[in-house]
């Protein structure tokens, strides 16, 4: 890996890790809809603008499908969970979670791609839902219904985008990833738009920190950082470019804690470890040679 791509790779795991703290942020000020409406939506307007100064043929008639399932399963979906999740459960939790999305792409893979489920991969499975266990059973946050489903959602958008990463990985090889970005982002805006209730919350409108904290979660942690993530998976390959969801807990912890002042206690730092070394045991790549 280069410099130039290693730069990216951390930066691209600083930017998603932020994105966590930014949820979280504005939660209490916008319901869960608007607030995945408002990043999907304006990162949505970023791209197309950035489609049409690059002119881009979009090919929609060839390609929707693709923008249907990708637009679904690997934002809408996910990252609405995440927007309800993030009205209950901390920054740290969502980063740490997250984390967990190597699994299912994992069972995933050996369910539909063929891959082989390693008894290394269930060793690691196994270390990874001790670490969720510990994670929520002896965090700082008490556990009650609405943070159970939080925490179940913040898996459940986990599952999602291995999902989508499956099918993008069987179907649309051909599909050229900047297009692949800005139609599943125009796709999700769309698919939550109907469960939008009333105007813009009025916060918006009154709180320049809110305003500048859902235009960068929609424009540097959605449009911009699809751009990077898109441009390392062509240089480096899937594999390598997957390590970026081992330092996004790092991140996401570190800033939920400098920035919302969130405890920082034993049972997450052990939990997001023993989670983390799970993700290295199911995702870590074989040598070769």
């Amino acid at each position: 890996m280069t410099p130039a791509d290693l730069a990216r790779l951390v930066s691209l795991a600083a930017i998603w890790g932020g994105s966590f703290m930014l949820v979280r942020y504005a939660a209490p000020f916008i319901d869960a809809a608007w607030l995945a409406e408002l990043r999907v939506g304006l990162a949505a307007l970023a791209m197309l603008a950035y489609v049409r100064f690059i002119g881009l043929d979009l090919r929609v008639g060839r390609q929707w499908r693709a923008y249907v399932v990708m637009g679904i399963l690997g934002t809408a979906m996910p990252w609405s969970m995440y927007a309800w999740a993030g009205h209950h459960i901390s920054a740290s939790y969502m980063a740490i979670l997250n984390a967990t999305t190597p699994w299912f792409s994992a069972a995933c893979g050996a369910i539909w791609l063929g891959e082989k489920f390693t008894v290394r991969k269930l060793c690691g499975l196994a270390l990874g839902v001790a670490g969720v266990t510990l994670l929520v059973g002896l965090g700082p946050i008490a556990l009650s219904g609405n943070v159970a489903l939080a925490i179940a959602l913040s898996v459940l958008a986990c599952v999602c985008y291995a999902l989508s990463g499956t099918y993008a990985k069987k179907h649309i090889a051909d599909v050229s990833p900047v297009a692949l970005a800005a139609g599943n982002l125009v796709v999700a805006s769309l698919v939550i738009m109907p469960f939008l209730q009333g105007p813009p919350p009025a916060a918006l409108f009154v709180s320049w920190r809110l305003a500048g904290a859902v235009l960068t979660l929609a424009l540097v942690c959605s449009a911009a950082a699809f751009l990077l993530y898109y441009r390392l998976l062509v240089n480096v390959g899937p594999t390598r470019a997957l390590t970026v969801t081992f330092l996004i807990p790092v991140f996401g912890v570190l800033f939920g804690v400098l920035f919302l002042d969130e405890a920082l206690t034993l049972s997450t730092v052990a939990g997001g470890l023993l989670i983390i070394v799970a993700t290295a045991l199911v995702a870590g790549a074989k040598r070769s040679g």
